[in-house]
């Protein structure tokens, strides 16, 4: 086969590649999603594949379509090998560029549509959408360039040794940062507390408004806007009121000792009564306890079948307010701290309790 033919030969198979792919390239980018609109909801799988090859298609540089079929199409030819490598060298370059654009915009709508599915039900997933975003596309395009930069012959393993010292000395700097960051998503992925959650950490107890990159934002029951890092939550011992399922209510009543055993033995189950009358509650135990130095002492414990504070407090005051009306009823006398004194005839002490 004489050059001219092999020159033939391989413009046909050069223009038929870059043909070819530059029609797919073009006939992608014409199309709009908003064709697809009208499809049916079970098409909707359908619908977001074709949104993300038209979106690749649109990342797709021309000179990427012109690399591919050049290099392809040369391998018809028997070149020398120093032209053959410096070809290669490039079109794995255009190569490595193409991918960092594709996977940067992939990261970019794949931040997207999750923004947009949580921006609504979790405010703290969705704040940390972006960070992920910036950090998966730093860590993307740094290693497309070191693998770049070992095709041309780079010693990388120097460069890559030296960005770990500068690393280390960076992440010493800044260690509070990167502790409070990583503290985030931590919060985020683990999820102790969420936006809306009752929480006490040490000495802050309040409401969680939003959960920063660095910082969480609490409003106490005073009022006052609590803004706390992230890595002294982590620390801390956290009580999350907003996961109870049941609320633990606990009464000491002490009746005077003048009380009869009659008496005694039904305010138990006096006391039971009042309390399986009212809503959203469950008896558990009422005991006739000790004897207190100036009563005799009764424990109660129900719970509140709803977390609700509000409500808690609502069914205690009408159970306080039951027993004591019961009480007064039954001619019941509860017990207060007294000192008795008795004296003889002459005036002398004889006994004082």
């Amino acid at each position: 086969m004489s050059i001219l033919e092999v020159d033939k030969y391989f413009m046909m198979n050069f223009g038929a590649a870059f043909v070819s792919a530059s029609l797919i390239f073009f006939g992608l980018k014409s199309l709009k999603s908003k064709a697809l609109a009208k499809l049916p909801p079970e098409n909707l799988a359908f619908r977001k594949t074709y949104d993300l090859i038209q979106g690749l298609a649109l990342k797709t540089h021309w000179v990427f379509f012109l690399a591919t079929s050049l290099y392809f199409s040369s391998l018809l030819l028997k070149l020398p090998i120093s032209i053959a490598e410096k070809l290669g060298q490039t079109a794995f370059l255009i190569l490595l560029a193409q991918v960092g654009w594709w996977g940067s915009w992939w990261l970019g709508h794949w931040a997207k549509i999750t923004f947009d599915k949580k921006k609504d039900t979790d405010s703290a997933q969705a704040s940390a959408i972006g960070l992920l975003k910036i950090l998966g596309q730093t860590v993307l395009w740094v290693f497309l360039v070191l693998a770049g930069l070992s095709n041309v012959g780079f010693e990388v393993s120097t460069l890559i040794a030296g960005l770990g010292v500068g690393g280390i000395a960076i992440a010493l700097a800044s260690q509070k940062i990167l502790g409070d960051l990583f503290a985030s998503l931590t919060i985020i992925l683990d999820r102790p507390f969420v936006v809306g959650d009752y929480i006490i950490s040490n000495d802050t107890r309040g409401t969680v408004k939003k959960i920063g990159l660095k910082t969480t934002l609490v409003r106490s029951l005073n009022g006052e806007l609590l803004i706390i890092p992230n890595s002294d939550l982590l620390e801390s011992r956290l009580q999350n009121f907003r996961r109870m399922e049941e609320r633990r209510a606990l009464l000491n009543i002490g009746v005077v000792y003048q009380t009869s055993a009659e008496k005694l033995k039904i305010i138990p189950k006096m006391v039971q009564e009042i309390i399986e009358t009212q809503k959203n509650t469950r008896f558990d135990r009422a005991h006739f306890k000790e004897y207190g130095p100036h009563s005799l002492n009764f424990e109660i414990v129900y719970f509140s079948t709803s977390r609700d504070y509000h409500l808690y407090l609502d069914t205690l005051q009408e159970v306080n307010l039951r027993i004591f009306e019961l009480f007064a009823k039954e001619e019941i006398e509860f017990a207060y701290p007294t000192q008795t004194i008795l004296f003889d005839g002459t005036n002398n002490l004889i006994n004082d309790q």
